[in-house]
């Protein structure tokens, strides 16, 4: 199990403190200090869509007009904090966030 993130997000440290509480042993990617390659990119765009990048974060409002323009690969790729926090790769598939569905699945 992968947890992908960044080690400021109050949520994946959440996350992660219940993965691991659960009996699992979550591996955390820093996305900040380890970007997703271009395959792992292509991939999470193709599972979520749009849904991949938070919006609501103050890294989206500070962005430029061209870079909230573009799309999710490219912003995903110049500015890797805009992913939605944390995408978490099982044996299950991806799930994104940390909402009551994807915790029911996995603790």
């Amino acid at each position: 199990m992968i947890l992908y993130g960044i080690s400021t997000c109050d949520t994946c440290k959440k996350a992660l403190k219940a993965l691991a509480a659960a009996g699992h042993d979550p591996q955390f990617r820093d996305v900040r200090a380890a970007p997703l390659s271009e395959v792992e990119i292509a991939e999470f765009t193709r599972e979520f869509g749009d849904a991949i990048i938070n919006r609501q974060s103050t890294t989206w409002r500070g962005a430029s007009d061209w870079l909230k323009a573009s799309e999710p690969e490219q912003q995903l790729a110049q500015q890797p904090t805009l992913m939605k926090r944390p995408v978490i790769r099982s044996e299950q598939g991806l799930t994104l966030g940390w909402d009551e569905a994807v915790q029911s699945k996995y603790l």
